[in-house]
């Protein structure tokens, strides 16, 4: 799936319910120039008090980041809402799955509110659950269904979640990937997993951090028929990749890598699985969005740092650390676009009906859906607890 296949939504204008992306904003909103916006998300989160918890994703602009109660990648976030059965108002300041998840993993008298339901994720709209089951069904007649596990990352929507829960397979996160994968493999003879949505964390993991080849991996393309591949690769591979993958992550290279070693001497190269194959095998350590951010707080004064992940956070972590030399892994502007759309005016809009007892925006996972996105993750969390967030 790639954006051109979506309806163009023009500043989350429009409906596309089998998307990530979003639904009108009913209501007008205060003009990105008002001089008043911080005043008047401040008030509107005082007055709310402890009805409202924000959460705010890594990737957020400094704008809204400033009013999130807690801070953290999307499973995080996810948790500390759960942990909160207090709060009345969850407002996810991230993307549309992450509400999902909270919505999942919260109390049904909570309600979840997102910005801006134009808010999406690129990754996860490439994987719709009509294309899945699709795939599913053609692997069925190829014969190999009855081994393959289905294992979605945590950037994914909750009907995929679903799937994955409802057909024996489970979630992931970046940081526990290698964990899942290893479950996976122990819950079938000749096992093989479908590994949703991002084909980069799927190979990165079984390549570098669990021994396999690249030919044991083989990249599943839902616009294919038979997403492109003879019956005899789907029987040989291990791991089936769907072919997927991160706008932000994917636009790194190995070439900037090498062009930063040659000018930014004894620079480190930090990224995110999300990242290419061979920008991680060039890369000096690899980890999550959290293993990047403890990097750089344990780093000795002076060292040099070039980063691949969202440029929101890279400038936050070159802001909070002046004493590092940190650069970013590209040679243009990298923000996440879909991310970017919870500016201060969404905030500000979205607290300001709360204040006035209008819930807007509200994220609602139905309860079939909700049954077996929470049985993929609660097999996540039953996982040991061991991390694959090292170089």
């Amino acid at each position: 799936m790639t954006t051109t296949d979506l309806p163009l939504l023009v500043l989350g204008r429009g409906t596309d319910p089998n998307s990530e992306r979003g639904v009108d904003c009913p209501g007008g909103l205060p003009p990105a120039s008002d001089p008043d916006l911080v005043a008047r998300a401040r008030a509107a989160k005082d007055a709310l008090g402890s009805k409202v918890f924000v959460l705010g994703h890594h990737y957020q602009r400094d704008e809204v980041i400033q009013f999130a109660d807690v801070t953290g990648d999307s499973f995080k976030l996810a948790r500390d809402a759960a942990a909160r059965p207090d709060a009345e108002y969850i407002v996810f300041c991230g993307v549309h799955f992450m509400a999902e998840s909270a919505d999942i993993l919260t109390g049904p008298e909570q309600r979840v509110i997102l910005p801006d339901l134009a808010a999406g994720c690129s990754m996860a709209d490439m994987a719709r659950i009509a294309q899945v089951e699709d795939a599913w069904d053609a692997m069925v007649d190829a014969g190999v269904a009855d081994s393959v596990v289905p294992v979605t990352y945590m950037n994914s929507s909750a009907d995929i979640k679903a799937f994955c829960g409802r057909n024996g397979g489970a979630v992931c996160t970046s940081s526990n990937a290698q964990v899942a994968l290893e479950w996976a493999f122990d819950q079938k003879p000749d096992a093989k997993v479908l590994f949703l949505p991002d084909q980069h964390l799927g190979r990165n993991t079984a390549v570098l951090q669990m021994g396999m080849t690249l030919e044991d991996c083989v990249v599943w393309d839902p616009h294919r028929p038979n997403g492109g591949l003879t019956v005899e690769q789907l029987r040989d591979a291990r791991m089936i990749l769907w072919r997927g993958h991160c706008s932000v992550h994917g636009r790194f290279s190995a070439q900037v890598v090498d062009d930063l070693r040659a000018t930014i001497p004894g620079v480190q190269i930090l990224v995110h699985p999300e990242c290419k194959h061979e920008v991680v095998t060039k890369a000096d350590l690899v980890g999550s969005t959290e293993f990047i951010i403890k990097t750089i707080e344990a780093a000795p004064a002076g060292s040099s740092w070039a980063i691949g992940t969202e440029l929101n956070l890279v400038q936050r972590l070159a802001d909070q650390h002046p004493d590092k030399n940190i650069a970013f892994l590209d040679r243009t502007v990298c923000y996440c676009s879909t991310m970017n759309r919870i500016d201060l005016p969404h905030f500000v809009w979205a607290m300001e009906n709360l204040v006035a007892g209008n819930v807007v925006n509200q994220i609602q996972v139905d309860p079939e859906t909700e049954k077996w996105a929470q049985v993929a993750l609660q097999r996540m969390l039953d996982l040991p607890a061991k991390t694959a967030a090292k170089d």
